[in-house]
């Protein structure tokens, strides 16, 4: 039983990340800066850590339905982490502070509540999976799954230094991580990479503790 129900909550976060996509996609650029037009919406952290999530989350479907098997665990961590960190920026941190703006408008709702929430109870309180001591689900594991936050940051680094900062709302510190300087958007990228790890060791301590349970 839970087994099947492990299955149909994937094809349902697939579902969901395939409908977030086509709404966020389709849907025109607004000036909160949290969407943009069409393949535009890639240069976010959100839009990119959902697809990464459905991505890995069809695969370990088929894995799990034609061959019996899964995907390592690593990758499902790094994964559910991901959607993880999106889902706690918003909720905790972005909402609070800018009350009058929606954050969970069109694709937004799909790519900062509904998919990581489904994801992240799909992970840890209904998928299957075996502990067979500390070395099943090692802790460096969750070092690793801030590699996204890692990847990302990097990469909008090296953005800003090859194409330049830009001006509003052409800018390519979309984020505004560089507002106040190289040094603070330094720190702000080290909070956030231990912030992802955070969310992974989080995520890895409360799925072992329900594992253990059962």
């Amino acid at each position: 039983m839970r087994r099947q129900l492990s299955v149909v909550l994937k094809m349902l976060i697939v579902i969901f990340v395939i409908i977030g996509t086509v709404i966020m996609f389709r849907g025109a650029a607004d000036n909160t800066g949290l969407a943009t037009s069409g393949f535009y919406n890639l240069k976010y952290y959100t839009v990119l850590s959902n697809l990464l999530c459905g991505i890995v989350t069809l695969v370990d479907m088929l894995f799990l339905v034609i061959k019996k098997r899964r995907i390592s665990v690593l990758f499902r961590l790094i994964a559910v982490s991901a959607v993880g960190v999106t889902f706690a920026v918003v909720a905790f941190f972005l909402q609070p502070m800018y009350r009058d703006m929606n954050m969970y408008k069109g694709g937004n709702l799909w790519f900062h509540l509904i998919i990581p929430v489904t994801a992240m109870i799909e992970f840890i309180f209904v998928d299957e999976m075996n502990w067979k001591g500390k070395d099943s689900f090692p802790f460096k594991y969750t070092f690793f799954s801030a590699v996204t936050s890692v990847v990302y940051g990097f990469g909008y680094l090296i953005n800003i230094l090859v194409n330049g900062k830009g001006e509003w709302p052409h800018t390519n510190d979309w984020y505004g991580f560089l507002n106040w300087g190289y040094p603070v958007g330094t720190v702000i990228f080290v909070v956030v990479v231990v912030f992802n790890w955070a969310v992974a060791s989080g995520i890895r301590a409360l799925t072992k503790r329900v594992n253990k349970r059962r």
